[in-house]
């Protein structure tokens, strides 16, 4: 069951770099979406009780010894099913077409021609429109029933649709935004052939979860771990929406913080929201678990772990200061967002990237019943929603910040003086690009500690061996892909300096020009 009541559009993963993508492009036409495993049956979609099916490309030919396989019961389901590249050449193949090599590949910019006037696919689209391909095997011979609706030169059959059973297939990526009317194919599908209506917006979505999380709570007592950053503070909102004074908010100081980060979240946020709120300081306690501690999966899940112990004694004390004597904490409330879900391994089927500390890195024998008003939305979506609840709009466009803090941005093993280096470079970064207007322009920018390296420098006229620092700044919608933002020469010029002047253990700065994939947001 999906954390809404909107009927999903279930995007079928092939194992494609661009699923998380349609995903989104779903979305952003209103239509509520989720993804789901190629190795998914038929019988266990159709539980999920989806709107529509789109089935996404993958980099596979269907004729590969172990090529994704689908249900072919899916296309019994009743419902519209929209084909995209590998998709759409696995659909053909099922329904009875023929897919074949025609030793006319076709990457990236190309022209298609529509050659069915009455195409409900392409209505309002032009007769040529360049799209984006990425294929070897080309669809040779539509299945019965379908209409052949555009063609290419490596593409006899580009596009076709079924309109009876309210199935279409295209080549090419209608969700990549070098497909000039993509979007447009799509909505079209979504809204014309599909017959879905435009409802998944902030408004929808926070009046869904506050009922949702009315179901789940009643009149219990919840706590929330509030970190500071956009998606506890927005999942937070939600809750006291819903309940009221029934909650608290439990801030943990790990010691882990940015400079000045406790004191904004004392100060502003319950300031903004009249949010209960209850500080605890177990950086001791945190130091202490990870003294040695330098494999960042290990470091992840000893934090995770760590902050569950720490909200069950803070749990204990909401009771006593609440005088609620025989009534216990049933609730933890975490910002949990599907990237987190996805990249966990929990959204796809495909490989464990990282865990993340609120999905993979929670204890076993866990006290508390979880409350993810967020488990379902993208980081955009998520600021959508904060935004309609009334949040400033500095919190709202406060850059992520990983729960584990500082300490998966230390590359080897995590100690006070390490922090203090890496806290007051950060602080130095963060004014910078404040300066110069470039908040809202980056979406995340970790600066990273490599602990165990060190170089050889020159400060002072003399001789030194100190750390590196690495500026890792991104451009993002969703964090599930990324590209290095282009700063300005002459701003990393200014942080350079003031990183090497003002922090004397470090003597190099460096610039991370890896996108994401291949590389994560993140070091770790």
């Amino acid at each position: 069951m999906t954390a809404t009541a909107h009927r999903p559009v279930l995007v079928v993963d092939f194992g494609a770099q661009y699923a998380q993508l349609i995903a989104r492009r779903v979305r952003e036409a209103h239509v509520f979406s989720e993804i789901v495993p190629s190795t998914m049956t038929a019988a266990d979609m159709a539980a999920k009780n989806p709107s529509a099916i789109v089935l996404s490309g993958g980099p596979s030919s269907v004729y590969a010894e172990g090529a994704p396989q689908l249900d072919v019961g899916v296309f019994d389901m009743g419902v519209p099913i929209f084909g995209i590249c590998y998709g759409f050449q696995a659909m053909a193949q099922a329904l009875g077409g023929d897919v074949a090599r025609t030793g006319l590949s076709e990457f990236g910019g190309t022209t298609m021609t529509v050659t069915d006037p009455a195409s409900a696919l392409f209505a309002g689209t032009p007769s040529e429109q360049i799209v984006w391909m990425s294929h070897g095997d080309s669809v040779h011979r539509a299945p019965d029933g379908f209409t052949v609706t555009a063609v290419t030169e490596g593409a006899p059959v580009a596009a076709f649709e079924d309109g009876e059973r309210r199935f279409a297939g295209v080549q090419f990526h209608p969700e990549v935004l070098h497909s000039q009317h993509g979007q447009a194919v799509l909505e079209t599908f979504l809204h014309k052939i599909a017959g879905l209506e435009p409802s998944w917006t902030a408004s929808n979505v926070i009046d869904e979860q506050v009922e949702s999380i009315r179901a789940q709570v009643g009149d219990k007592l919840v706590i929330c771990g509030l970190s500071g950053g956009v998606d506890s503070a927005v999942a937070a909102a939600l809750v006291h929406r819903a309940v009221g004074d029934n909650l608290t908010c439990v801030f943990v100081d790990h010691g882990l913080l940015r400079k000045g980060e406790r004191e904004q979240v004392e100060n502003d946020y319950v300031a903004a929201t009249g949010i209960r709120l209850k500080v605890v300081d177990a950086s001791e306690r945190f130091l202490a678990e990870l003294d040695g501690v330098t494999d960042p999966e290990e470091k992840r899940k000893t934090i995770g772990r760590l902050f569950i112990r720490v909200f069950e004694d803070a749990a204990r004390e909401v009771v006593e200061e609440a005088g609620s004597a025989g009534q216990d904490v049933e609730f933890l409330v975490q910002g949990t967002l599907y990237p987190d879900v996805v990249e966990s391994g929990g959204g796809t089927g495909t490989a464990n990237i990282k865990s993340h500390h609120n999905v993979g890195g929670l204890p076993d024998d866990l006290q508390f019943a979880l409350v993810e008003p967020l488990r379902a939305l993208f980081k955009d979506e998520v600021r959508a929603v904060g935004a309609e609840l009334g949040l400033p709009a500095e919190m709202v466009w406060r850059h992520p910040f990983p729960g584990p803090g500082l300490a998966i941005r230390i590359v080897g093993a995590v100690s006070r003086d390490r922090l203090e280096i890496l806290r007051e470079a950060d602080a130095i970064v963060r004014a910078e690009v404040s300066a110069a207007g470039l908040d809202r322009s980056i979406w995340q920018f970790p600066v990273v500690l490599l602990a165990d390296v060190r170089s050889v420098g020159v400060q002072g006229d003399g001789r030194t061996y100190g750390h590196p620092i690495v500026l890792r700044p991104v451009s993002s919608e969703d964090a599930m892909t990324a590209d290095w933002s282009r700063l300005p020469y002459e701003l990393l010029a200014k942080i350079s300096t003031r990183i090497t002047n003002e922090v004397r253990e470090v003597n190099r700065v460096v610039l991370d020009v890896t996108s994401k994939p291949p590389g994560t947001i993140e070091w770790e």
